[in-house]
């Protein structure tokens, strides 16, 4: 049984903790990082999740940038410690944080991940929408939570300032 919550600023070093063991220390070199550099993750929909003994098991983050002139939420990362893997957990808090965004002012997602996966929460292969390089661009997914929020939108993504 997890808890899942906003994440909080006395979360802020255990998250990153988490995310530097599911990804390395490295993963700031990515180029979707240069998309997060002084911008702050939106805070309504960066969780963490926790078990019954208050151990961080996982943690999501969400980023505004721009698609073109649109306003876009970035997924990532989204993290499961490597001992709780399996159990739906990163379903759990994509599920919920998607449906926090229902009830706030953005239209569209975005995430740089595979499609088999993220395919199940509504996520499709984003056509005309250019992550910085090396991104693979079948690796370039949408999910719309108003319907319709992606049509026509197209271009580089960039920083939102």
């Amino acid at each position: 049984m997890y808890t899942l919550t906003p994440e909080t600023p006395e979360d802020w070093w255990e998250v990153e903790a988490l995310y530097d063991l599911c990804f390395a220390p490295g993963r700031e070199a990515l180029s979707s990082y240069r998309l997060r550099d002084d911008v702050p993750p939106v805070p309504e929909l960066s969780y963490v999740a926790r078990d019954a003994g208050g151990i961080l098991a996982g943690a999501i983050r969400y980023w505004p940038v721009r698609v073109g002139a649109k306003d876009a939420l970035l997924l990532g990362p989204i993290a499961v410690h490597p001992t709780r893997q399996g159990e739906g957990l990163g379903g759990a808090l994509i599920r919920e944080t998607l449906g926090v965004a229902e009830g706030l002012d953005w239209a569209r997602v975005m995430l740089v991940g595979d499609a088999p996966y993220y395919s199940r929460f509504g996520f499709a292969r984003l056509g005309g929408v250019e992550m910085p390089p090396p991104t693979n661009p079948d690796r370039v997914l949408g999910h719309e939570v108003i319907p319709g929020a992606w049509d026509g939108v197209c271009g580089k993504v960039t920083r939102h300032d």
